[in-house]
């Protein structure tokens, strides 16, 4: 209740009483108030007293202080206009009482209609963030591809190129958590214990794709890669997850473009396909059974997630790599050095391709914590059409007609794929 004391008494002094805040608020009434001003200030209790027993409102409910703080707000500041009281005049009272009025435990209804401050600089902020974001992990995805092949055009030894890649990124975590720069995960036996599974399918999947990269185009094998959704489609709905119908519609395109692009390509070879298809199972697995094993350690950040990978599957891969090519590395070795020229310029080119590698998957992996994955899936899609059309203008490959619209048609589907299927998860969080 907001009542109003008024003493005609020139030496006495005026009390505004609030009952939401019980803070009682002296006004000099002796030096700023004439006779009109008291009959008006005299009257509030009764107009008060008459709203809240015309509408009946029960004590404590909102209601009752907001329009009662209101009529009183309305009177102060007629009164403040007419007779231009001086900033003496208690100014504290005034604006705490309609901050009072739109408190939301007061009023619901205000908290929507009050403006949020820096909306648009908030926006804008965020527009500037995802297109940096965009710009690192396309421009990094970009130089790996085109050092990677070059290496190996030179070098053509994707095991151990593939595990160079994976020991740089080791170490790059390893310089983050000694230096700081990224907070060092708690390493318990359940974790690492969770993380063979996806280490694993990581370096089926990345020495696959590696081996691809050193049999085809780059871009005939970006073309391939971008079928990972049907794979992912068909292997989650053996695992018991089911997806509506324009879900399997969309990865019709996918199918279809691949197909195209593989009969046209130019530099096709079977065992490329075959890598880059071997790849997306390794990925697809990867990230089905990371889902499962890693649900309880989900406070650790997907930056220091994908070190640990990294590490993991360095440990799988270069024991196999000495295996299967080892003998052959010194006698490649010499003649790529004989082929470029200068030993300094294979070694930048190695090093330049194991530095982005990493880079490149931190990137996104960051911007999979910074934006939504409907919002990641489709600049994925993009990027791959900018790998793609990068690489054949590096490397000058010679792209039929039908073999470029057989890579427009899969890349469409997987757009379609990203849309579809942000569809169904917007559907089963509305169920849940």
């Amino acid at each position: 209740m907001v009542t109003s004391n008024l003493i005609n008494n020139p030496s006495s002094t005026s009390t505004v009483t609030s009952s939401k805040s019980n803070h009682q608020y002296p006004i000099n009434a002796s030096s700023l108030l004439n006779n009109r001003a008291l009959h008006h200030l005299s009257a509030l209790p009764t107009k008060v007293s008459t709203f809240s027993k015309f509408h009946g409102y029960p004590l404590g409910i909102s209601s009752t202080h907001t329009s009662q703080v209101h009529d009183s707000c309305s009177k102060f500041s007629h009164l403040s206009t007419v007779y231009a009281f001086p900033p003496g005049f208690s100014p504290k009272p005034i604006s705490h009482i309609p901050r009072a009025a739109t408190d939301p435990e007061a009023n619901p209804e205000a908290e929507s209609s009050v403006p949020e401050p820096n909306t648009k600089f908030k926006s804008k902020s965020n527009t500037l963030q995802l297109a940096i974001v965009f710009g690192f992990w396309y421009f990094q995805n970009i130089v790996f591809n085109i050092y990677n092949k070059k290496v190996l055009n030179l070098f053509p030894f994707p095991w151990l190129l593939a595990s160079f890649q994976l020991f740089v990124g080791s170490i790059w975590m390893f310089i983050l958590w000694s230096l700081k720069l990224q907070p060092c995960p708690k390493i318990s036996k359940p974790f690492i214990i969770a993380l063979l599974g996806p280490a694993l399918f990581h370096t089926i999947g990345h020495i696959s794709a590696c081996v691809s990269f050193s049999k085809v185009a780059v871009s005939f094998t970006h073309v391939i890669k971008s079928s990972e959704p049907v794979f992912s489609v068909v292997f989650s709905s053996f695992l018991g997850d089911t997806y509506p119908l324009q879900v399997w519609l969309s990865i019709l395109p996918i199918v279809l473009g691949c197909s195209l692009a593989a009969v046209t390509e130019v530099s096709f070879n079977f065992q490329g396909l075959r890598g880059a298809l071997i790849s997306n199972v390794g990925f697809v697995l990867r990230n089905i059974y990371s889902k499962r094993s890693l649900q309880s350690f989900k406070e650790v950040n997907g930056l220091n997630l994908y070190g640990w990978i990294s590490i993991i599957s360095l440990l799988y891969l270069f024991p196999v790599a000495i295996f299967v090519e080892g003998s052959q590395w010194i006698q490649g070795y010499h003649k790529a050095i004989q082929a470029v020229g200068k030993p300094s310029t294979l070694y930048i080119w190695v090093l330049l391709s194991g530095v982005f590698y990493h880079l490149y998957n931190q990137s996104s992996y960051q911007a999979l914590d910074e934006i939504s994955p409907l919002t990641f899936s489709v600049g994925n899609t993009m990027k791959r059409v900018v790998v793609i059309i990068s690489t054949i203008l590096v490397f000058r490959n010679p792209v039929r007609p039908l073999n470029a619209l057989g890579s427009a048609i899969a890349i469409f589907g997987t757009f379609l794929y990203s849309q579809a299927s942000a569809s169904k998860k917007k559907g089963s969080e509305k169920k849940d």
